[in-house]
C-alpha cells in the first residue's frame, strides 16, 4: 500500500465540519463577554454607580443577552428550517412529475463539475434510483445531510454560548467597587484571548492573528463605554 494510500485509508481530517458550531460558540460567547463586560465598565465608570448598580446591571446584561440571542437564533433558524421544508416539498413533487428532466438536471450539474457526460448520466440515473430526493437536496439545493436546520437546539446553544462568555465578568463585578474597573475588563480581555485563540486553533488560522482581533475589539467596545458612563456622570 502506497503511503498516499495509507494517508487517505486514515481519513483525512478536514476543518470545514467545524465552521457552523464554531462560528455560533465563538459569536456567543464573544458577544456575552464583550457587551456585559462592555455594559458594567459603562456603570461603574458613571461617578454615581454603586457597588449593586454595578451588579444588577451585569445580572441583566446577561439575562437579557442570553435571551436575546436565544430568540434570534430561533426566529433565524426556523425561517432557514422553514425554506429548506418548502424548497424539498418543491423538489419532490418535480421528481414525482418528471423524472427523466430531474434526471437530466443532476447529470448537468455533475458536467458542471467536471465530470464526463455520460459517466455524469450513469451517476446520475444510479443517485436517482438510490436516493433521488437525496441528491437533488445536496447537490441541487446545496443543503447537508444532517437532518436539517434545529431551531430549538440553535436557539439553546446560542443562550448558552452567550452566557458561557458573560458569566465570569459579572463574577469579576463582585469585587470592590473601586476594583471593578480594572477587574472586569482584565477579565474580560482574558477570556477574549482564551475565546481567540481557542476559535483560531480549532478553525486551522493562526492564533496570533486569532487573539489580536477580538482583543483589541473588545478593548475598544470597553473604553467606548467607560467614556460614555464618565461623560454622562449618572448610571447608565
Amino acid at each position: 500500500m502506497t503511503t498516499d494510500m495509507m494517508h487517505h485509508s486514515g481519513g483525512e481530517h478536514h476543518l470545514m465540519h467545524r465552521t457552523g458550531w464554531l462560528r455560533a460558540a465563538v459569536l456567543g460567547a464573544n458577544d456575552g463577554i464583550i457587551s456585559v463586560s462592555s455594559l458594567i465598565v459603562g456603570v461603574a465608570a458613571a461617578p454615581g454607580a454603586t457597588a449593586s448598580n454595578i451588579l444588577l446591571a451585569g445580572i441583566a446584561a446577561l439575562v437579557g443577552g442570553a435571551l436575546s440571542m436565544a430568540a434570534g437564533e430561533y426566529v433565524s433558524v426556523s425561517s432557514q428550517a422553514d425554506t429548506e421544508t418548502a424548497d424539498l416539498a418543491r423538489e419532490a413533487a418535480e421528481i414525482a412529475r418528471s423524472p427523466l428532466a430531474e434526471t437530466r438536471e443532476l447529470a448537468a450539474i455533475y458536467e458542471a463539475r467536471g465530470v464526463a457526460p455520460a459517466l455524469a448520466h450513469q451517476v446520475a440515473e444510479q443517485m436517482m434510483a438510490h436516493d433521488a430526493l437525496g441528491a437533488h437536496r445536496r447537490d441541487e439545493l446545496g443543503l447537508a445531510d444532517d437532518g436539517g436546520s434545529r431551531p430549538v437546539q440553535a436557539a439553546l446553544f446560542s443562550a448558552i454560548a452567550f452566557a458561557a462568555g458573560a458569566i465570569l465578568p459579572v463574577i469579576a463585578a463582585l469585587t470592590p467597587r473601586a476594583s471593578v474597573l480594572y477587574a472586569v475588563p482584565a477579565t474580560a480581555l482574558v477570556l477574549l484571548a482564551l475565546l481567540g485563540a481557542l476559535g483560531a486553533r480549532a478553525g486551522g488560522a493562526p492564533t496570533g492573528r486569532g487573539i489580536l482581533r477580538v482583543v483589541l475589539l473588545g478593548a475598544m467596545a470597553m473604553g467606548v463605554t467607560a467614556l460614555i458612563g464618565t461623560l454622562t456622570g449618572t448610571v447608565i
